[in-house]
């Protein structure tokens, strides 16, 4: 009789034991299949689809949202969003900030902060590019177009974020003003030169310009824009140094 109840006892607990079991397995594979719907779901709807750049110039929208949704992940507006809350972004050359807004479950909004670059200079082999105040904003061992290349400035050392150590500050102020005016009239210069008096030269091609000082400075860029194309194909300098606000009668040295 107590062989007959033990054997009842065993039965019970084993019983019992598939049942637990079976129950944990179900609850299990009912979270697998909700985790799997849930995957699904987010995959479908917050997959971004829809991407706006605005600010960038140097980078192109492409580059700007690879450097921002470079993996499948982070083109998830959920993990995007978190990484943009929570998370620090690596820094991008010539990029002060990247603003990062989620516009809806598919669609998101990229402002790009560039940083303000005047020039470049050349130094022990690298470009250094800096800001209107003469702070060097970047180190890059590439060119960048449509940066003016600035020769002749004489320094011994340099720092990043630091300004460039020049005898005269205020001729950062002068590239400025002469990189707006030129853009302001459409001129691409391929190099910027200041002698030690800071008299200045542009660079187009085989002809060098000579601007002399900032007199009158504006005249003179507004007058370039009608000689240059005259000058195509020719080599020499086009003396404008001398030009006292009246006339327009320049001279032009050829080299052969």
């Amino acid at each position: 009789m107590a062989d007959t109840k033990a054997l009842d006892r065993i039965d019970f607990v084993s019983d019992y034991k598939d049942t637990k079991l079976l129950k944990i397995t179900l609850t299990f594979l009912v979270l697998l299949i909700l985790i799997c719907v849930a995957v699904i779901v987010i995959k479908l709807e917050f997959t971004i689809t829809s991407v706006s750049v605005l600010g960038n110039d140097h980078y192109t929208k492409e580059e700007i949202a690879d450097m921002v949704m470079g993996s499948d992940i982070e083109k998830n507006s959920i993990f995007l969003y978190l990484k943009n809350r929570f998370g620090k972004s690596e820094p991008v050359p010539f990029v002060e900030q990247m603003d990062v807004e989620i516009d809806s479950p598919t669609s998101v909004t990229i402002t790009v902060y560039e940083k303000a670059v005047a020039g470049y200079v050349e130094y022990l082999g690298r470009f250094l590019y800096f800001d209107k105040d003469g702070i060097v904003v970047e180190s890059s061992a590439d060119k960048v177009d449509d940066i003016p290349f600035v020769t002749g400035l004489s320094f011994d050392h340099m720092a990043l974020h630091e300004k460039l150590p020049v005898e005269n500050e205020s001729v950062f102020k002068l590239i400025l003003n002469l990189t707006q005016l030129l853009t302001k009239y459409g001129i691409s210069v391929d190099r910027i030169y200041f002698d030690k008096n800071y008299n200045i030269t542009l660079y187009f091609g085989n002809v060098g310009v000579m601007i002399g000082n900032s007199d009158y400075i504006d005249e003179k860029i507004n007058k370039l824009q009608f000689l240059l194309p005259k000058l195509d194909g020719y080599s020499g300098n086009l003396h404008m140094e001398n030009f006292d606000g009246e006339g327009d009668k320049f001279s032009f040295e050829r080299k052969y």
